[in-house]
C-alpha cells in the first residue's frame, strides 16, 4: 500500500445580558460538538448486508452533470460535513460543504425602517468549503458501458459501476461521522489499473493544494485537506495535486471545517482551534485504515439510526420495478398509477437526508448541507416562519429523535444573542412591530437567523413561540426531562416577551375583553401591521399551554405559570368569517391577502397545533371554517407548501387530498418547475425557467406520510387516520414514534389494522383508536402490548 499526505501523521488529542437566563443557556450548551479533535472510533468486525429492495436502494443509469449538481449530484454527509457527488467515470466531482461555513456576523445595526439588513456581507450566507476532483482521463463516459449509479439509503453509501476495456470498475462515496471525513474508494475486478489526479481547491479564491486554510472578514477561520493511498501502483503529491499511477485500487480521504463555536460569549469562534491543522490530522488518521474498515465503521453508525424505523406502503407493479428511480418518478407522473415503493423510498430518502445533515453541528437550513455555489437563495439561512420548523417535524415522527438535537443546540447557543438584540433593538421607534406598551422582555427573532447570533430581514415576533412549540413537541415524543430542563430558559424567555406584548381589546362578538397580539404580519402576505392575527394568537395560546406543562413537570415557576394560564384563558381565538366561510386570518371578515397563498399561517392551530380537531372536541363551525380555508388555498404550490397542506388534510382525515399533495411533490421537475429533481431533491420555482433546491419539502413530506398512518397526541393514538386507497391493500410500519412516549408497530390489509404493537418509551397510559374501536393501554417504560380487534 502506498500513500500520500500533506505532512507527517500525528495522533489526535484526547478527547448580551449576564443573567441566570444566560448562565442556564450556557450550561445547557455543554457537550455540543463542533469541528474538534476526537478519540478513535470503535471499529466493528463486520458489516451487515444492505437492504436491496426499491424502498431502500435508489439507482440511475447516468452520472450527474457537473454543471447541474444541485439537481443531479448525490448527497452524503456526516451531519456537519457534506458533499454532492457527480459519479462521472472520468471526472468525479465532489462539492464539499461545512454547516458552519458562514460569512456575515451579528448584523446588529438596523435599517432605516427598524428592520434588519439582509445581505451576504452583513447578515451572511452559507457557502461551499471546497471542490474535490478525481480525474481519470482514460475513463471518459463515452468509452464505458453498463453504467449504474446507486444511493444505498440503508448503508449510507453512494456508488457507481461501469465496464471499461473489459474491466468492471467500482467506486463508493460515503461521509463517515465517526471518522469525520468524506471517503471515495475506487476498486476494480478484471485486472484493471487506475491512473489519474486528485485536486482539492477552495471556493473563496484559494489556489489548488492538498490542503489550504484561510479566514473570512468576520474572523471565521476554515481549512480543508485531502490525502490518498492505494495498492499496486504509486500515489504521491506533485505540486498542487496528488498523482495516482497504475493502482489496482485507491482511496481518497477529504476533510475540513471551521473554528465556529456555539458560544455567544466567545463571539461564536474558538480562537484556539486551527482548522487547517485539524483537517490534516483527521484525514491522516482516517487514511491509516483500509477503506473497508472506514466503510464498516460508517455503516454501523448510520444504520444505528436508519434501522430504527421502516415503512412499507405496498408492492409496485412489475412495470415500475423495471425502471430506474428517475424513470419511475416520470412514470408515476405521466402514467398516473401509484408506485407505493417509490413513495416509501421518498420517505426513507428524507430520513437519509436527516441523518446525513443534522448531527453534531448546526441544524439544517433552507438547503441543508448541500450547495452548488456560494450564493444560495435566501443565503441558505434559517427561516423561522415555517421552514426550519418543517425541517424538524419528521425527526421525531420517523424514529430520528437524536437528529432533532441540532435544532435544540442551535436555539440555546443563539439565546444570549437573541435576548441581547431583542432588548437593544426591538423597541426602536422605527420598528413597526415594537410593543405598544413601551416595554420589552425576554427574546424574539427575525424571519431569518444565522449562526452568529444575528437576525435578518423583518422582525418576526411570533417566531419565538413557534420555535419553542417545536422544541416542546420533541419533549412530547421523548419525555426527556433533561431536554425539558434545557429548553426551559427558551420557554420562559418567550413567555416573558409575550407578557409585555399582549394588548387588551374588546372581543369582536361583544362578549367582553380579550388579549390580542400587537402589530404583526401574517406570514407572508396581507397587512404589515395588523393586530390579533390568527397566526400569533394560535402560537401564543400553544406556547402558554406548553410553558404551564413544563412548569408542572419540572416543579418550578408555579405562581408565574398560574398567571400565564390566566392570560391564556383571555387570549382571543379566531372566528369564522361570515363573508368567506373561512377561519379568519385577521380580526376581520375580509380576505386581506392572497387566496391561494403558499403559507397556511392561520391554520397553525390545525397543524402543527392540536387546538382544531375533527373529533368533536372543537366547535363544528371552526373545523368547517378551517377546512374551507384549506380548500381555498388549493393543492398546487411549492413543495414545502404542499407538504404543509398534506399534513393539514391528514389532520382532517381526508386521505385522498393528503395523498394527492404527496404525489404532487413527486412530480418531475423540468425547466426549474416545482417538483422533484433527478436526484430527488425538491425544486422550488423562483421564476420562469429557474428553480432552486429547498430541502424542507424533502423533510416535510415524510412527516405528512407519518401523520397519514398515525395521529398522536399525549394520551391518544389514532391508527390509519388518513390512509389513501393507493396504500390500503397491504402495508406496515415499525418503530413509528407517538407523542406521549410510545412507539407503534403496525400492519394493515384492505385499509384495516391486522397487527398492532404498542411499546412504551417512557409513556404510561394512552388510548388507541381506529374507527369505532378504542383500547386503553397502561404500560411501564420498556413494556409492550399487542392489540387486536381493530378490523371492522
Amino acid at each position: 500500500m502506498t500513500s500520500s499526505t500533506p505532512e507527517p501523521a500525528r495522533r489526535p488529542a484526547e478527547p448580551a445580558r449576564r443573567t441566570l437566563l444566560t448562565l442556564a443557556a450556557t450550561a445547557a450548551l455543554a457537550g455540543l460538538p463542533a469541528f474538534t479533535a476526537s478519540a478513535a472510533p470503535a471499529r466493528p468486525a463486520d458489516e451487515p448486508a444492505g437492504r436491496t429492495d426499491a424502498r431502500h436502494l435508489l439507482w440511475w443509469r447516468a452520472p450527474g452533470d457537473a454543471h447541474s449538481l444541485i439537481e443531479q449530484g448525490l448527497p452524503v454527509g456526516t451531519g456537519r460535513l457534506g458533499a454532492l457527488a457527480s459519479n462521472d467515470p472520468g471526472r468525479e466531482l465532489l462539492l464539499i460543504t461545512d454547516a458552519t461555513m458562514w460569512t456575515g456576523g451579528l448584523n446588529d445595526t438596523l435599517d432605516a425602517d427598524g428592520q434588519f439588513p439582509y445581505g451576504r456581507d452583513d447578515f451572511g450566507s452559507l457557502t461551499l468549503l471546497a471542490r474535490l476532483t478525481v480525474d481519470l482521463p482514460d475513463h471518459d463516459l463515452g468509452s464505458v458501458t453498463g453504467y449504474r449509479r446507486t444511493l444505498d439509503l440503508d448503508r449510507g453509501v453512494v456508488g457507481c459501476t461501469y465496464v471499461h476495456g473489459g474491466v468492471t470498475y467500482r467506486r463508493e462515496v460515503f461521509a463517515s461521522r465517526p471518522d469525520d471525513v468524506v471517503v471515495v474508494h475506487f476498486t476494480q475486478s478484471g485486472g484493471g489499473r487506475y491512473t489519474g489526479t486528485v485536486t482539492l481547491e477552495g471556493t473563496h479564491g484559494e489556489d489548488p493544494a492538498p490542503s489550504f486554510g484561510a479566514s473570512f472578514p468576520g474572523g471565521l477561520r476554515y481549512g480543508a485537506a485531502v490525502t490518498a493511498y492505494g495498492s499496486g501502483g504509486r500515489v504521491r503529491v506533485r505540486g498542487d495535486r496528488i498523482d495516482v499511477a497504475g493502482c489496482r485500487e485507491f482511496t481518497v480521504v477529504v476533510g475540513g471545517g471551521t473554528n465556529y463555536a456555539p458560544d455567544a460569549a466567545a463571539g461564536y469562534r474558538d480562537p484556539s482551534l486551527d482548522p487547517l491543522k485539524l483537517a490534516r490530522t483527521k484525514v491522516r488518521d482516517a487514511a491509516a485504515h483500509p477503506a473497508e474498515v472506514l466503510r464498516r465503521t460508517h455503516v454501523a453508525d448510520h444504520q444505528a439510526l436508519y434501522r430504527r424505523f421502516d415503512l412499507d406502503l405496498g408492492t409496485s407493479t412489475a412495470r415500475s420495478r423495471d425502471l430506474d428511480t428517475w424513470e419511475r418518478v416520470n412514470l408515476r407522473h405521466t402514467g398516473g398509477e401509484p408506485d407505493p415503493e417509490l413513495e416509501a423510498a421518498y420517505v426513507h430518502f428524507g430520513r437519509y437526508l436527516m441523518i446525513a445533515g443534522s448531527r453534531g453541528s448546526l441544524p439544517m437550513g433552507l438547503q441543508g448541507l448541500w450547495l452548488d455555489g456560494n450564493d444560495p437563495d435566501w443565503m441558505g439561512d434559517y427561516h423561522t416562519d415555517i421552514n426550519i420548523q418543517m425541517n424538524y417535524w419528521m425527526a421525531d415522527r420517523t424514529g430520528l429523535s437524536p437528529c432533532f438535537d441540532a435544532l435544540t443546540d442551535y436555539c440555546l447557543a443563539q439565546l444570549p444573542a437573541w435576548t441581547d438584540l431583542t432588548h437593544r433593538l426591538f423597541g426602536d421607534p422605527r420598528n413597526r412591530y415594537r410593543n405598544s406598551s413601551g416595554k420589552t422582555a425576554g427574546w424574539t427573532v427575525a424571519i431569518s437567523t444565522n449562526p452568529h447570533g444575528g437576525n435578518g430581514w423583518w422582525w418576526h415576533p411570533a417566531g419565538n413561540a413557534w420555535l419553542c412549540n417545536t422544541l416542546f413537541e420533541h419533549y412530547e415524543y421523548t419525555l426527556s426531562r433533561p431536554h425539558l430542563e434545557r429548553i426551559h430558559p427558551l420557554l420562559r424567555g418567550a413567555v416573558d416577551f409575550w407578557e409585555t406584548r399582549l394588548l387588551t381589546a374588546d372581543a369582536p362578538d361583544g362578549t367582553g375583553e380579550v388579549l390580542i397580539a400587537d402589530s404583526d404580519w401574517s406570514p407572508e402576505h396581507g397587512p404589515l401591521d395588523a393586530k390579533g392575527i390568527t397566526y400569533a394568537q394560535e402560537l401564543v395560546w400553544t406556547l402558554f399551554g406548553n410553558y404551564a406543562r413544563a412548569a408542572e413537570e419540572l416543579g418550578r415557576d408555579h405562581e408565574h405559570a398560574a398567571r400565564i394560564a390566566r392570560l391564556r384563558e383571555k387570549l382571543y381565538l379566531p372566528a369564522v368569517s361570515p363573508k368567506t366561510g373561512w377561519l379568519q386570518e385577521w380580526m376581520s371578515p375580509e380576505n386581506l391577502g392572497e387566496t391561494t397563498h403558499r403559507h397556511l399561517s392561520p391554520l397553525v392551530g390545525l397543524f402543527p397545533g392540536d387546538r382544531i380537531r375533527p373529533d368533536g372536541s372543537t366547535p363544528k363551525e371552526i373545523v368547517e371554517g378551517a377546512t374551507a380555508l384549506l380548500t381555498a388555498r388549493g393543492t398546487e404550490s411549492f413543495g414545502w407548501a404542499n407538504a404543509w397542506r398534506a399534513l393539514c388534510w391528514a389532520r382532517l382525515k381526508n386521505a385522498e387530498k393528503a395523498y394527492q399533495l404527496v404525489v404532487n411533490n413527486l412530480r418531475p421537475s423540468t425547466g426549474g418547475a416545482n417538483g422533484t429533481a433527478f436526484n430527488l431533491f425538491d425544486i422550488y420555482q423562483t421564476g420562469p425557467g429557474r428553480g432552486i433546491f429547498q430541502i424542507d419539502a424533502n423533510l416535510g413530506t415524510p412527516a405528512a406520510v407519518s401523520e397519514m398512518v398515525l395521529y398522536s397526541r399525549p394520551g391518544h393514538l389514532e391508527l390509519l387516520p388518513a390512509l389513501p386507497a393507493a396504500w390500503s391493500s397491504a402495508g406496515s410500519v415499525s418503530g413509528l414514534p407517538a407523542r406521549g412516549g410510545f412507539t407503534v408497530d403496525l400492519a394493515w390489509r384492505d385499509g384495516e389494522p391486522t397487527s398492532v404493537r404498542i411499546r412504551s418509551t417512557g409513556g404510561r397510559r394512552t388510548t388507541v383508536v381506529h374507527g369505532g374501536t378504542s383500547r386503553t393501554v397502561a404500560l411501564k417504560p420498556g413494556e409492550s402490548v399487542t392489540l387486536t380487534g381493530f378490523a371492522r
